[in-house]
């Protein structure tokens, strides 16, 4: 049991950190930092944390590249919108992943069974609890002065926010193959740290490959010793490297339905860094959402945890049917 809730525990607090990259981001990215040079040298210092951990060597191509394309749509997409729409977006994994574990059997489905019904309920509330953040303000609650550095989501032109949306959207349904192929990848060979290493190897190949493609001033490859080296740092341990070790361990323990249950806290996390930090405007809606995200998430987890003891029951049961009828053979046999 304790195992289980030290998982849940690591899992919020990943998507506590998450939150806080978008918004690390964003501000890099408005101070001049390029996306594509960002997930470059982000993958690229991982390595230096992750090569101590494991010398072993395994291909997984695959799951490179899906990581790569997720984290430059996510980052553009970033650029385009705002850490708020990112988080916000994020609430859009636990469906994609719900259809796509369906699709490959991963998960069952039968809406006959409460464990069912929860779980299909509960990914749909966290889902709209996260478009009411993003949707519905409602009236203030708490006024602050936001920074000079940061734009507000009213002042970015339409067409920008329209496009910013779109890849971000696709980034979430890339993660959600992400996580189905990695769950995939990790039931068969259960060494996380080789995974996430190797993985990081292709990707910090593919994204230096697109930087080199997209990105022709040569100044932007020069590091700042500011908020952009901050980023970067920041994103190589916490998030390249100790979210994607989390990850896959969790896939393989969990399942790739439990992790993505919790990408909708992002949001709650995003607005309170945004209060916080970047002084944003704390609304109603903001916490009407939060409220509804977390019901989401209780009812998912409450699905997960039936369908967890009615395995286990089934299992004891089988083992007391096996035990009584061993004596009978047993005494069977004496009789002949």
């Amino acid at each position: 049991m304790w195992i289980s809730w030290m998982i849940i525990a690591v899992m919020v607090g990943i998507e506590c950190v998450e939150a806080g990259l978008n918004t690390l981001t964003k501000v890099a990215m408005t101070s001049g930092m390029s996306d594509f040079v960002f997930v470059v040298y982000s993958n690229s210092l991982a390595l230096l944390f992750l090569l101590p951990s494991t010398l072993i060597y395994h291909r997984i191509f695959l799951l490179g590249l899906l990581s790569c394309t997720a984290q430059i749509l996510l980052y553009t997409g970033i650029g385009f919108s705002s850490p708020t729409v990112a988080s916000a977006m994020t609430g859009l994994i636990p469906a994609f992943t719900f259809v796509l574990a369906l699709i490959t059997r991963m998960e069952k489905l039968d809406l006959k069974v409460k464990s069912s019904q929860a779980k299909s309920i509960g990914t749909i509330v966290s889902i709209v609890g996260a478009y009411i953040v993003i949707f519905y303000q409602g009236p203030p609650i708490m006024f602050s002065q936001s920074l000079p550095i940061l734009h507000s989501p009213s002042e970015s032109p339409l067409s920008n926010w329209i496009i910013g949306g779109f890849l971000l959207a696709t980034s979430s349904f890339v993660i959600s193959v992400l996580y189905i192929v990695q769950t995939w990848i990790i039931k068969d060979y259960p060494a996380e740290m080789v995974v996430t290493l190797i993985a990081r190897v292709f990707v910090a190949i593919l994204s230096a490959i697109i930087a080199l493609i997209v990105e022709s001033d040569p100044k932007a490859w020069t590091l700042r010793p500011d908020m952009e080296l901050v980023t970067i740092v920041y994103s190589a341990f916490l998030m390249v490297t100790i979210r994607s070790v989390i990850h896959a361990w969790a896939c393989r323990t969990k399942g790739p339905v439990f992790v993505t249950t919790f990408r909708p806290l992002g949001m709650v996390f995003a607005v309170f860094m945004g209060v916080t930090f970047l002084k944003d405007t704390l609304h109603v809606g903001s916490v009407i959402g939060a409220i509804i995200i977390a019901l989401g998430l209780y009812s998912v987890m409450w699905g997960k945890a039936k369908e967890v003891e009615i395995i286990e029951n089934s299992f004891i049961c089988r083992i007391n049917s096996s035990s009584e009828e061993v004596p009978l053979l047993q005494n069977k046999s004496i009789d002949v």
